[in-house]
């Protein structure tokens, strides 16, 4: 109300400050008389009848809550809160309640980031250790110290770029473990040998560094853009996978600067200068018998130059060849040790008769070995509680069982055990058994859509497709997400008589909804909490389907009740879809199911050459969705923006020779890393999935870097006056070992990676791409470059090429060597 310039708020006391105080209410009787609601009706207070969903927990029912992080909140710190906060609220608990934990995220990222700091500590050791056994004592102690300062500099920098420590960004250092120390040994082998030449350690430092900074800049940079397609990718997957290129962006950036700074600093306060003794006999550090029977193998593969690559193009038309053999699972499954189990029964099954055999399977399971604690979710699924989990939308003849087991080193064999017994016990429901997902899930990993105009038309479609699912022996779990067609009750209304006592068809309909689901007739407001008042009918007439002719309905003209059977001709049964779903404006039927043995996009690939031949009318077709969807888009969405990247990495290496002859030589061999991954791949029998793609991607940056100090150093050679032929050698010779020495240590820091079920296709991809490659790398990028500038033995021309814009050598002029 206004008072004066102000508007004040009047509240009036309520007359009504609980629940049963409803029953005061007065009503009118028609005839000018009152009575209290308490008097005609009764008044309860309780839950939605019948219920959505239900949930147990070990045999008993149970109320589910979820808590997630705030944006931007630490999820460990968030578990370590709830777990104090529920201690301080056990004394509270009614006698019976117990609390049970369904998922704690905080602890599997705890167990996850401890489990991957070991790894990464063991794959620091594991480098170290390498370098110390094959670079000296001093070389290996300096290297591993820039190693761990760049590690710790990592750290650092994640903070300020919003990156956590957790799986991705943890696995991303030790992929990038090996190409951190690349510079450093650079740097570190070439004052190696200038120093044993007789060079002073400072002006050995100065020239090493003023020699490679370029070449080593732009070979980091060609490393960090081959993840870049990672980073930008927009799709899901993308953003899962993201802090892999920033870390990876970040530590690589700071190897080449501790490499300009801090290594030849330490280089020169410890690699010692040679003895007087050293001097005299002046020995040539490349002249032993690795080196000179890598150099005569080279000549021979140089000398039959046509052969070398009539060899190499046959194993990588094999490699191809052999690819098609290769997995392709998309992402893979969770090490976590807890399966899902999902049941479906009819879609029109009450869900006390649904929570009544849930019961029975939930028993069942808890006694199956191993197992630690079930919980059930019936009616629709659990709360999200992972973020690649989708929990099942509202079915009320549907369960959903969470087991967790003592080891998820028996996740299969636990989950066709418990297969094994829901299908002895439920024989008429639809039960499959699911790990959950390291990457993005979807209802089934095959999805056929099914689409088109006509109802009838895509349900005579699903079971066709349907038949070709179940008449495949690896499919289990094949159902259609319309679920069957339910039986609908339809009261023909006798207009004649209606009209007579004044009942149209919303007065039917209000009546049947009070009868047995209830009609809202007002709230009741309790604190913060607002809760409906529903008016129905009492039990005896509400619970009994044949009581339906029997509703009362209000009659305007004769100013009674009269029962439905008064105003209705019949009462029909006819079935009726109780989903459709649309897609795109378009009527979609989807169509799923998931592999037993083998792999999806096997099963796949079988089921979508018979399903593409049905007989689609016009106007009908079939789409893909599930797991061939999400990897689809996933590459798509990576791939997209490759061209670019890959344009940038041509331009960084034509800036840094000035030509186009050395930059070919360079690119002709990244190709050939398929050898070593397809080899990799069907030896560990591990998939090529999205993991692996993104491993072949960041190898195609190992490679090109590998291959830009060599042909650099070629270049340098050459220039100072060498033939091209014995530049080529040389080279050779004097890159093996810094070569060697860095796909080694990649390698080897790889090695705890092949335990973890997320990151262990993308270490073999790298490791078998790249100890194949590195061989490669010695003898074809020397082959090629003879075949291009055309180098022969005894030919005293010198196929100078053109200077390089960053100049430099990688190790020690000619002289020196």
């Amino acid at each position: 109300v206004r008072a004066g310039s102000e508007y004040l708020q009047i509240h009036p006391d309520s007359l009504i400050d609980s629940s049963q105080e409803l029953g005061s209410i007065l009503i009118s009787k028609g005839d000018e008389s009152q009575v209290r609601l308490r008097d005609i009706a009764n008044i309860e207070r309780g839950y939605k009848e019948p219920a959505v969903n239900k949930l147990h927990m070990d045999g008993h029912r149970a109320i589910g809550i979820g808590v997630s992080t705030e944006k931007g909140g630490n999820v460990v710190t968030m578990g370590e809160g709830i777990k104090q906060r529920l201690k301080e609220l056990q004394g509270r608990f009614p006698l019976g309640m117990e609390l049970e934990v369904i998922y704690m995220q905080s602890d599997m990222v705890i167990t996850a980031i401890d489990a991957f700091l070991v790894n990464l500590m063991e794959a620091v050791a594991i480098v170290i250790v390498v370098l110390l056994l094959f670079m000296g004592l001093r070389s290996g102690l300096i290297i591993g110290f820039v190693l761990v300062l760049t590690i710790a500099g990592t750290f650092i920098f994640m903070g300020p770029a919003g990156l956590a420590l957790e799986r991705i960004s943890l696995g991303a250092l030790i992929i990038a473990l090996g190409m951190l120390v690349d510079n450093a040994i650079v740097i570190i082998d070439g004052m190696l040998v200038r120093i044993k030449a007789g060079m002073d350690p400072e002006e050995a430092a100065k020239e090493v560094a003023g020699q490679t900074s370029m070449p080593l800049l732009g070979a980091t940079a060609v490393a960090i853009i081959a993840f870049a397609a990672i980073g930008l990718s927009p799709d899901s997957t993308g953003e899962f996978c993201r802090s892999l290129f920033i870390v990876i962006a970040i530590s690589l950036s700071l190897s080449w600067v501790t490499a300009m700074t801090i290594t030849p600093l330490l280089g020169i306060w410890f690699l010692k200068p040679p003895t007087d003794a050293e001097k005299k006999a002046d020995k040539d550090p490349y002249d032993n018998a690795f080196y000179n029977g890598y150099k005569k193998f080279l000549a021979l593969c140089i000398r039959f130059r046509w052969v070398t690559v009539a060899v190499v193009a046959g194993f990588f038309a094999l490699s191809v060849y052999g690819f098609q053999f290769t997995d392709k699972t998309f992402f893979p499954a969770s090490t976590t040790p807890k399966y899902r189990l999902d049941v479906f029964w009819s879609v029109d099954q009450h869900i006390d008769e649904t929570e009544e055999k849930a019961a029975i399977i939930e028993k069942g399971l808890a006694e199956l070995p191993g197992v630690t604690h079930v919980a059930s979710a019936i009616g629709q699924g659990p709360l999200r509680f992972i973020l690649t989990f989708t929990p099942e939308k509202e079915h009320s003849g549907f369960a959903q069982f969470l087991v967790d087991i003592e080891d998820y080193t028996t996740l299969q064999d636990d989950i066709k055990r418990a297969e094994e017994y829901v299908q002895s016990v439920a024989p008429d429901a639809i039960s499959f058994g699911r790990t959950f997902d390291l990457g993005p899930s979807k209802p089934g990993k095959i999805e056929a859509r099914l689409v088109g105009p006509d109802v009838d038309v895509l349900r005579d479609l699903e079971q066709q497709t349907l038949a070709i699912m179940k008449a495949d022996g690896d499919a289990k779990g094949s159902r259609g997400r319309w679920f069957e067609r339910v039986k609908v009750i339809h009261p023909k209304l006798s207009e004649e008589q209606a009209d007579a006592h004044g009942i149209t068809t919303r007065s039917v309909a209000l009546a049947i909804q009070s009868t047995f689901e209830g009609h809202p007739v007002g709230v009741y407001r309790e604190q913060d909490e607002v809760i409906p008042v529903l008016f129905r009918q009492p039990a005896p007439l509400r619970n009994d389907v044949a009581n339906l002719r029997q509703i009362p309905i209000w009659s305007p003209v004769a100013q009674r009740y009269i029962p439905l059977a008064n105003v209705v001709t019949g009462l029909e049964t006819h079935w009726s879809d109780d989903v459709v779903e649309r897609r795109n404006r378009k009527r979609t039927l989807t169509v799923v199911t998931d592999p037993t043995k083998d792999s999806a996009p096997k099963l796949w690939k079988r089921l979508s050459e018979k399903i593409e031949a049905l007989p689609f009318p016009p106007g009908y077709h079939v789409e893909w969705g599930g797991e061939y969807e999400s990897s689809t888009d996933a590459q798509e969405a990576l791939f997209a923006p490759i061209p670019m990247f890959v344009g940038i990495m041509i331009l960084i290496v034509v800036g840094l020779f000035n030509a186009i002859r050395q930059p070919l030589v360079i690119w002709l061999t990244v190709p050939l890393a398929l050898i070593g991954v397809t080899g990799g791949l069907l030896l560990f029998k591990q998939p090529f999935g999205f993991m692996a793609l993104l491993g072949f991607l960041s190898l195609s940056g190992m490679l090109i870097k590998n291959a830009i100090v060599l042909v650099d150093e070629i270049d340098l050679q050459i220039r100072e006056g060498k033939p091209t032929y014995d530049a080529v050698l040389d080279s050779g010779v004097s890159r093996l070992r810094p070569v060697a020495m860095a796909a080694a240590t990649t390698v080897l820091g790889m090695i705890p990676l092949f335990t973890d079920a997320f990151y262990i296709a993308m270490a073999v991809t790298i490791v078998g791409g790249l100890l194949v490659a590195t061989v490669l790398t010695m003898i074809v990028v020397p082959t090629f470059y003879a075949i291009l500038f055309k180098a022969k033995k005894d030919d005293d021309r010198n196929t100078t090429p053109a200077p390089a814009s960053g100049g430099g050598a990688t190790t020690a002029p000619p002289a020196a060597a």
